[in-house]
Formats: C-alpha cells, structure tokens, sequence
C-alpha cells in the first residue's frame, strides 16, 4: 500500500523556465498575445512536456506580462496540470492572491482554445476579466484526439454573465495548424477513458 501523499508540485518545464526572461513582458494587442501563445503551444509539445496548450495571464491596462503557463500533465503526472490552470496559479502566485479581480484588476487569460471542462470552472473563478481565445468548436478534439469534456453550449454567454469579456477567433488558423501537427505526430494522447 503506497503512503498517502500530503502534497504535489506543478512546475513550468525547464525549456520554457530558461527562455522567462527572454519573453515580451509587454503585449498590447490581442494578435500579439496570441502569437505568444501558439509559438508557446507548440514548443510544449514538441518538447515532449504536455499536450499543445498554452495560456498567458496579461495586465490589460498595461499589457504587462503577469504570467505564462503550459500543459506540464506529462512532465508532472497530473492531470489538472492544464495550461490555463498553470498560468493562473502562477499569476495567483506573482500578485499574492487568489482574486485577479481584487482591487478593480482587469487581467485577462489568453489561450490556444476554448477552455475545456476543468480550465471552465478554473478560468471562471479565478478573478479574470477577461478571456481571448484562438476558436471554439470540435476541430481540437478532432485533430489531436483530446476529450475537452462536456462543455455547456453557452459557455461563452455564461462567462459574460459573470462579468468576465470574451474574445473568441484571434489567430485561429495558427492555433489550428498547432493541433494539426500534434495530431500528425506521435504523440501522446492522454484521455481517462482509456484511449490514447
């Protein structure tokens, strides 16, 4: 019987840790943010960490570079460890608390894709007031063979009824050749239900 855990640990992998520095920590435009988010995407899972999900948290007053995150499911074995969910912890962790929103902040979460059923209730809590993301719609499970779970079909309507702005289409051409080329490969496709 293995002993009980008391903690875990998710970590950004060492390739994108080692290039923080080297990252725009200014990104006015939408366009901008996303192109950093697909090249991140992609990175990720050609260097095996995770699937080809990134996220970046960003200062919409600013445009300020508050956080990036990347699917680290591989390198850390849990499964929570999506994009979206690293990039908001690590803000979380930048700022010292849990609301984004404290104090009238008007951050924004910037992803590859609509969020999946987990990244949903994380992106929606988190305190963000606003959400970019490259598409909506079937074609990531369809070229990567993910399962992105039972999302409503209003969920756009639903983060706006919370006061959260949705932004969906930005560079997504680019976000779909990402899927395209994971899909292509060999990769990994972890799903619970078994599949891969």
């Amino acid at each position: 019987m293995p002993e009980l855990a008391t903690t875990y640990t998710m970590t950004l992998p060492e390739w994108l840790m080692s290039d923080l520095e080297a990252l725009p920590r200014t990104l006015t435009t939408d366009a901008e943010r996303m192109a950093l988010v697909n090249d991140l995407a992609d990175r990720n899972w050609r260097a095996g960490n995770g699937g080809p999900f990134a996220a970046i948290v960003v200062d919409e007053s600013t445009g300020e570079l508050v956080s990036a995150g990347v699917n680290v499911v591989l390198s850390t074995g849990v499964t929570s460890g999506h994009a979206e969910v690293m990039a908001l912890a690590l803000a979380q962790r930048a700022l010292g608390r849990w609301n984004l929103g404290e104090d009238g902040a008007r951050l924004a979460l910037i992803v590859n894709w609509r969020p999946c059923v987990q990244c949903y209730g994380a992106t929606m809590w988190s305190g963000v007031r606003s959400l970019v993301v490259a598409g909506e719609g079937p074609e990531l499970e369809e070229l990567t063979g993910f399962d992105e779970g039972p999302v409503v079909a209003d969920w756009a309507d639903q983060f706006r009824a919370r006061g959260i702005d949705v932004t969906i289409g930005v560079a997504r051409d680019e976000a779909l050749e990402v899927y395209r080329a994971y899909g292509a490969s060999e990769s990994l496709v972890y799903n619970a239900r078994g599949d891969s």
